[in-house]
């Protein structure tokens, strides 16, 4: 097959990397960014303009749900198979307001909400409330703008602060605050409608340990795929509909704070390839992923997930992460260690190349191929196993064996707070099975 990813951020490099394995032709387009040059150099072919190659294609993959949407709808047109957010569906994420309204619209619950579009008109509203807010960007504000306060006078101060940096007008939406516990759930959907298997998953965003420092994105997740979700059946099955009137096809994640008294509160749709999400995935994933794609595309369900089997997965970087782009520090061509036969399975590159670099062999130093950073975002590491406790041994056992000469970072404690937190959870019924 031959198979075209779309990668807007060079996230797609592990994806392209075992399809071209499974002996399929690939081509990854990653924009002419100096950010991004190096990235999947060695790995795979990269390319710098995929509109010639969208004919050529029996498969495109468009890794996000952002600045390529609209210029691949012609190839959807013209009847080539697309995985991934058309403009319409890739609002449900981008316009969070959007989002609320489709999940108001299948009846679900959602956290009481309020947009701002100025901040001393926010700041009044949080004073008058004397409430504990999460605030988050609408449609395309700066993401600066999430913030999870500790308390009124916290967003507060926060509001100020942004409108003291100056910046264009805000689109804010400031959601009460709800504890409990996060979790997610996500399912493959296509014309057929859901693949079988829900996977239900939880984020660690933080950059340090316990939850500390600058929020990341994902520096790690724990999840699994099962048949019966009841959290799937209360915030994703309703969405069913709405799926198919807009002609989705990919994946779909929501994102949820369960409260002590059963109810799940949506946060957000994740209307695209979850990033390490995906490549922990595929640990789970048995057979060819180019043909499982386009058999999603096609209405077809081949079931390639392994269900009731936990993944973990742990994200190495290395410094100024997250602040190289900001640092200019340089972040290319360190090479990585200790990626053996028994590594490679279950290391996914991210942004990463192949170059030669100085090797220890039989007692002399060497110049060989090598596996290189391309960017401060380097890999995923993954594991497998029946509990939590023996897949956070393995994965870390597995990233022990790397060495890289720029002092790698990765958080330790990906997976230890569900100690705490499952039983919670499964005492209201949810991820029902999972060992910790």
């Amino acid at each position: 097959m031959k198979v075209l990813i779309v990668d807007q951020f060079g996230m797609g490099v592990d994806m392209a990397v075992r399809m071209q394995d499974q002996g399929h032709k690939v081509k990854l387009f990653i924009p002419a960014d100096d950010k991004l040059k190096s990235v999947g150099k060695g790995f795979v072919e990269v390319i710098r303009d995929f509109q010639p190659w969208v004919r050529w294609a029996d498969l495109i993959v468009n890794t996000d749900n952002n600045k390529y949407v609209q210029a691949l709808e012609w190839a959807r047109a013209s009847g080539v198979p697309v995985i991934g957010a058309n403009r319409e569906a890739a609002d449900w994420e981008l316009t969070r307001g959007r989002g609320m309204e489709v999940m108001r619209r299948a009846g679900i619950k959602i956290p009481a909400c309020q947009t701002f579009n100025d901040y001393d008109k926010a700041a009044a509203h949080v004073i008058k409330t004397a409430k504990r807010y999460v605030s988050k960007p609408d449609g395309d504000a700066d993401k600066a703008l999430s913030y999870c306060s500790k308390s009124p006078a916290d967003m507060v101060y926060m509001l100020e602060r942004w409108k003291k940096l100056g910046g264009k007008r805000p689109s804010i939406i400031l959601q009460e605050f709800i504890p409990g516990v996060e979790m997610a759930v996500g399912g493959w959907f296509g014309p057929g409608g859901f693949n079988e298997g829900w996977c239900e998953n939880f984020e660690f965003k933080k950059l340090m340990n316990d939850e500390k420092g600058v929020a990341t994105g994902e520096q790690g997740t724990v999840l699994r795929y099962v048949q019966n979700s009841k959290l799937a059946r209360m915030v994703l099955q309703p969405v069913e509909a709405q799926l198919a009137e807009v002609g989705y096809c990919g994946y779909v994640d929501v994102n949820c704070i369960i409260d002590e008294r059963g109810t799940p509160w949506p946060l957000e749709f994740t209307m695209r390839f979850g990033w390490p999400t995906f490549n922990i995935q595929l640990a789970l994933h048995d057979g060819d992923i180019a043909e499982w794609l386009l058999g999603l595309a096609e209405g077809k369900d081949t079931r390639p997930c392994r269900t009731n089997e936990t993944a973990i997965g742990v994200v190495l970087t290395i410094p100024d992460y997250p602040y190289s782009h900001a640092t200019k520090k340089e972040v290319v061509g360190v090479p990585v260690y200790g990626v053996d036969g028994r590594i490679r399975p279950h290391l996914h590159p991210a942004l990463m190349m192949m170059g030669d670099a100085p090797n220890d062999v039989d007692g002399e130093v060497v110049r060989m191929p090598t596996p290189q950073t391309a960017g401060d975002y380097v890999l995923i590491m993954t594991a497998t196993g029946e509990t939590v406790t023996a897949c956070r041994k393995t994965v870390y056992s597995r990233l022990e064996k790397l060495s890289l000469p720029n002092s790698p970072m990765y958080r330790t404690d990906i997976g230890r707070r569900l100690s705490s937190q499952l039983p919670l959870i499964q005492a209201l019924g949810f991820a029902r099975g999972m060992k910790y």
